[in-house]
């Protein structure tokens, strides 16, 4: 692939948590202002290209372990993952790096987002072409709402030591509403070394187009528990030369919550910065949902195309 890609990957969440901390609540900076992690909206991308039935490595997996007789579910080590997606028999055999580096890049996350893979003598490193910023909420009035759920059960041991005579409360914490904007860039270069090695083609259209694909349904798709109710509402995609370097797009990006039966409204400042830069951007498509948000095109965008982000027909 012989460009660059810059833009902004939406997710809406509507009581519901997107991205949850240790404490359950969803994660704030210490200014109180709430995040989603690269990790959360990358894990979804990974669900979506596994189910696919396409070669992911960095993914929780388990496995059943027999041992003195009893028989448990545990998660797999990374080296135990590698042999079974590549169907290796034992890693500790292979001593060629090459072949393992070539493994590697047929996994289309390490292709997409890297990899660290430290196992049995081989220490690699592969920064990945995509790399995914911190996404920041932009509703400024997104609360935590805390449910409490009542549980069909009761606890044996109770409290003090004694049988509960009741069935046992649990807690749910979800967002009233909150709508995450993620940074992202596209380098291909970055696999440049790794293309004279042999061990890959390079990053191709083709990762590219299965990274768009991911990034415009894979939260929608993921429906867990704590993950229904949020969307992908918004991506922004900006094709440049190979040489173009732009600054972190989200922080051109605002949201306005609609009153009443109007809709949301997303708004993209950075229309003079690349309406400067044209000659040089080969391409930029917008897509959100037009059933519940409208883009304000005040700062206009020259040749920008608006998609259907549900149907990803031209509107």
């Amino acid at each position: 692939m012989d460009k660059r890609v810059y833009g902004v990957l939406g997710i809406s969440s509507i009581m519901a948590n997107w991205n949850a901390d240790f404490s359950g609540y969803p994660k704030t900076i210490s200014d109180g202002t709430t995040f989603g992690s690269d990790k959360a909206l990358k894990y979804p991308m990974k669900k979506m290209w596994e189910n696919e039935g396409r070669k992911v490595l960095y993914i929780k997996s388990m496995r059943l372990e027999e041992k003195k007789g009893e028989v448990n579910i545990i998660p797999c080590t990374l080296k135990e993952r590698y042999e079974h997606i590549f169907q290796i028999e034992d890693l500790k055999e292979c001593k060629d790096a090459k072949e393992i580096l070539s493994n590697l890049f047929l996994a289309v996350d390490v292709k997409n987002f890297g990899a660290t893979f430290a196992e049995v003598g081989s220490n690699i490193s592969i920064t990945g072409a995509v790399q995914i910023g911190q996404g920041f909420n932009k509703y400024e009035y997104s609360e935590p709402q805390e449910q409490s759920i009542l549980s069909p059960f009761r606890d044996p041991k109770g409290k003090d030591g004694e049988e509960a005579k009741n069935s046992t409360l649990g807690t749910k914490i979800v967002s009233d509403e909150a709508h995450y904007f993620y940074p992202f860039v596209i380098n291909p270069m970055a696999y440049r070394e790794f293309k004279e090695l042999g061990v890959t083609n390079g990053y191709t259209e083709e990762d590219y187009q299965l990274f768009k694909k991911a990034s415009l349904s894979s939260a929608t798709s993921f429906a867990t528990n704590a993950k229904a109710g949020c969307e992908n509402e918004f991506a922004l995609f900006v094709e440049t030369e190979q040489d173009l370097y732009l600054p972190n797009l989200s922080e051109y990006i605002d949201f306005t919550k609609g009153e009443g039966n109007e809709k949301n409204q997303i708004h993209i400042n950075c229309g003079e910065l690349l309406n400067n830069l044209k000659d040089r951007v080969l391409a930029i498509e917008i897509y959100y949902n037009p059933y519940t948000t409208s883009i304000d095109t005040s700062n206009c965008i020259e040749g920008a195309k608006y998609f259907n982000i549900l149907t990803r027909k031209e509107v």
